[in-house]
């Protein structure tokens, strides 16, 4: 018998506000055809002055204590991943833990960008194993529209807000079910590729995102294709293994550029960023609940997921639902 992480629920949530191309275009300089020819997004959700980063993290993580069949009181652990916390502290995670009611327990924020839920779990994963809690809520949160520059086309329509979370729970198990390895990565050098220009310890202002959109690009490219093959390798499999891919929603140039390399038919990758945009830490979450809820992906499938983020970070894992 072998002690692992099991996912036991997803959930996700979403600002009630929904924004299309045509909509956007009405004040930024751009356009339909523009954004979809460029990175495949169609819309994305806008969170209202009374929706945050910890208020849709507390209702994706509802979704997902339901799916789970568990009750608050039973989280031992809540990780946020986020870049847009609702204050420089206390960390989301502890509004989290009282707004969805739960007892003492760990609580923390990761600061990764858009690999942050991937830092989380492999954080939470590890703590599970090694017997710091029985359940986890691993959650990824962003309301990035606080932090973009609307006078940018070339960041404003990448990005949008929204929320995903999963329960993991410690099991022993005879099987390969659960988590089955991860990988991280991060290379500081390249950080002036993406990054926000502020901060309360250099500007003491919140500051606007920033990108060079081609290099970053290039790199998330070759970076995700090689912790994917890693990752597998890890544990001795390779991309035709894979049941589904749910990658970072980023830019659909880059998933479908990904999947080439890897090999990985289109089918078998779960696309939201057409809906959704950028959610950043939220992203992978947020598209593995709606593949889990529509069906698409079941008991028993092997799930890669990926992403990539300011740092430079970027990272996998690899788990048996």
């Amino acid at each position: 018998m072998t002690r692992r992480s099991i996912l036991v629920g997803t959930g996700s949530a979403l600002p009630r506000t929904r924004v299309s191309n045509d909509e956007l275009a009405k004040r930024v300089d751009t356009s339909d055809e523009w954004i979809v020819e460029r990175t495949g997004i169609r819309f994305r959700h806008i969170a209202e002055a009374d929706e945050t980063t910890g208020t849709l993290a507390a209702d994706a993580a509802r979704q997902a204590l339901a799916a789970a069949g568990l009750a608050a009181a039973d989280i031992g652990l809540i990780i946020v991943a986020t870049a847009t916390p609702d204050n420089t502290f206390p960390a989301t995670a502890t509004k989290v833990q009282a707004l969805i009611g739960a007892p003492d327990c760990i609580a923390f924020d990761v600061a990764a960008v858009c690999s942050g839920f991937l830092y989380a779990l492999s954080v939470a994963d590890s703590m599970l194993r090694t017997g710091a809690a029985k359940h986890a809520l691993v959650i990824g949160s962003e309301t990035f529209s606080r932090i973009l520059d609307w006078e940018d086309r070339g960041t404003c329509v990448l990005f949008g807000d929204g929320a995903g979370a999963v329960v993991l729970a410690a099991e022993e198990v005879a099987d390969d079910r659960g988590i089955l390895a991860t990988r991280l990565h991060a290379e500081g050098q390249y950080g002036d590729m993406l990054y926000v220009d502020g901060g309360p310890s250099t500007t003491g202002t919140v500051g606007h995102v920033r990108m060079q959109g081609r290099e970053v690009f290039r790199h998330a490219v070759t970076n995700l294709a090689a912790v994917l093959g890693e990752v597998l390798a890890d544990v001795g499999l390779s991309p035709a293994d894979i049941d589904w891919v749910v990658p970072h929603q980023a830019n659909k140039r880059i998933i479908d550029a990904t999947a080439k390399k890897l090999g990985l038919p289109a089918d078998r990758v779960v696309l939201t960023v057409d809906q959704h945009a950028n959610t950043s830490a939220a992203s992978v979450p947020l598209a593995l609940d709606l593949a889990v809820r529509d069906g698409r992906i079941r008991r028993g499938d092997l799930v890669v997921l990926e992403a990539m983020g300011g740092g430079f970070t970027w990272g996998a894992a690899v788990l048996r639902i």
